[in-house]
């Protein structure tokens, strides 16, 4: 049986990688499940001018026990890459899972 490779890895200058998914324009913002093997995201903002992406990244961060996070990478896709800075995977991966995410 083959196991999925986990959204949360570290990242090369430490803290911790986050593949998402990114669902604009929700009507409620929120974290959880997980779609094609990233962690699901709504967010109300619209994908126009990087709001989007910064309630992602902070959503995500908050849900990993951090202050702040940005998007490393894909910021013009609903796939995306969020760095946490300061909070190790192992952490990430056990504050997803209090947040409902089966990482």
């Amino acid at each position: 049986m083959d196991v999925a490779p986990s959204p949360v890895r570290p990242a090369p200058g430490g803290g911790t990688l986050v593949d998402v998914w990114v669902i604009p324009g929700s009507s409620r913002s929120g974290i959880g499940g997980l779609h094609d093997g990233r962690v699901r995201v709504r967010v109300t903002a619209p994908p126009e001018g990087g709001r989007a992406n910064r309630e992602a990244a902070a959503l995500v961060a908050a849900a990993c026990g951090a202050r702040r996070g940005r998007v490393a990478a894909g910021p013009g896709s609903r796939r995306k890459v969020v760095e946490v800075p300061g909070i190790a995977p192992a952490e990430a991966r056990a504050a997803l899972r209090r947040s409902g995410v089966a990482v």
